[in-house]
């Protein structure tokens, strides 16, 4: 690749990088006005959830399109469309009075938002070279949590200063300077001359292929239902906590303060940006050792849920601070799904294979959004004891995740053995080994 196209590279990620941390933002700012919410359309916690239900719902079922028009247009028509209907949804949350009015708007919002970060993914292997794109990955998923802060932080101060409709126009802007910054700098693929000075496009294998044979191709593959069972399992409850739950959690279950709660949030996507690129690297330089990774990833985000539900009275901060580091590890933990896809799934299959992989975790989101806010209507509507229940609903579906990768990883990691002539031994046999050459070197 020439100087011009290395320096190119870089503006082009960071025009994408900026259109996926205003989709975040829009993305999240619904959670972080999820109770006014409920006093501004005067409607019940779970009719407020299934603003953020539909929305994802939409999301999750525009994966597949979206995965294969990315393959077939690349991603910067995606990204300047999908910013664009950010914005407008935006716009019109920002005058919706009715929960009709409103529920079109986010559902809008979640068909823009269904273009960004599959897009955004694509443009790393096309600019950058294979051993970046793992660190690439995770950086680009760790900056997108600036979104989050930015709801946190001036979007709930906006809303509780403005009010709703100022709040949600600002907000709304954002998108549409992630529209023009898409149109202007970003380009699919790089460019090169020739020795006579003239310039030709890089591209890449095509295959033609009809849209239900590619799905199946890239279904077929164990690594994207691994890709796909990692991203549901590590982000269901990330997502669920921080586009709807996690801050009407926070002030209405804990009885935090608004800053408080604010607070919290940024601590949570702050995590999100620090935990990125440890794991990036990790997967870059142990890849047979990724789902050893995402099952402690797992782990991590479940088990100060376990101390906090079982806390008797409120939690205090020190323990909600775990539970914001932990929770939020599993967003970064997300993005080695679709390193499993780069790895094995043809480049021209990957937008595809991402597409059907970004549907996991979303999905997920989906359901505990849902089953939440149902369950506090059960149990009477906002309250610590309501939260508690509702919140161990997302341990029973953390356990069906889990046995989903331990299915698919045993498929995987048969096709590495069969096609490379790699053993790939269980991390438990491994550690007992080193430690016994530990011991017996002590010993001499």
């Amino acid at each position: 690749m020439s100087q011009v196209a290395t320096h190119r590279m870089w503006f082009v990620w960071a025009a994408g990088v900026f259109t996926y941390i205003a989709a975040v933002m829009q993305r999240t700012t619904f959670g972080i006005a999820g109770v006014e919410a409920a006093r501004h359309f005067s409607a019940p916690a779970g009719l407020i959830g299934t603003f953020v239900v539909l929305q994802l719902l939409v999301y999750a079922g525009l994966q597949i399109p979206v995965g294969v028009l990315i393959d077939r247009f690349g991603s910067r028509l995606l990204l300047v469309v999908g910013s664009a209907l950010m914005f407008l949804g935006q716009f019109a949350l920002a005058f919706a009075e009715s929960v009709p009015s409103g529920i079109v708007a986010r559902i809008i919002v979640g068909a823009g938002d269904a273009m960004i970060f599959a897009s955004v993914l694509r443009i790393i292997p096309n600019w950058f070279p294979p051993r970046q794109a793992p660190l690439m990955t995770q950086v680009t998923a760790m900056l997108g949590q600036l979104g989050q802060i930015a709801s946190a932080v001036p979007f709930a101060w906006a809303l509780g200063t403005f009010g709703w409709t100022p709040a949600f126009l600002g907000a709304s802007l954002v998108s549409l300077l992630g529209a023009l910054a898409a149109a202007v700098i970003i380009r699919n693929r790089p460019v090169e001359r020739t020795d006579s000075g003239s310039i030709r496009r890089v591209t890449t294998e095509t295959e033609t292929v009809s849209t239900i044979e590619r799905i199946k191709a890239v279904w077929a593959h164990p690594a994207t239902r691994l890709g796909m069972a990692t991203h549901f399992t590590t982000s269901f409850s990330t997502m669920a906590f921080a586009m709807m739950w996690g801050y009407p959690y926070l002030t209405a279950g804990e009885a935090l303060t608004g800053p408080q709660a604010s607070a919290m949030m940024t601590l949570f996507a702050v995590t999100s940006l620090g935990a990125g690129p440890a794991l990036g690297v990790f997967t870059g330089r142990h890849p047979y050792r990724r789902s050893d990774m995402v099952m402690a990833v797992v782990a991590v985000t479940m088990l100060p849920w376990l101390l906090v539900l079982l806390w008797p009275g409120a939690a205090p901060m020190p323990l909600l601070a775990l539970l914001m580091v932990c929770v939020a590890v599993g967003g970064p933990g997300s993005a080695i799904g679709f390193d499993f896809a780069r790895t094995f799934v043809p480049a021209h299959r990957l937008g595809t294979a991402t597409g059907v992989i970004n549907t996991g975790g979303f999905s997920g989101a989906l359901i505990t959004i849902f089953v939440t806010g149902v369950v506090l209507d059960l149990l009477g509507g906002y309250g610590l004891t309501s939260f508690r229940w509702a919140m161990a609903t997302q341990l029973p579906i953390a356990a069906l995740g889990l046995l989903a990768i331990a299915r698919t990883r045993r498929q995987v990691r048969a096709q590495i053995t069969r096609e490379e002539g790699v053993e790939i031994e269980p991390l438990v046999v491994v550690i007992a080994r080193r430690y016994r050459h530990f011991r017996d070197a002590h010993r001499r």
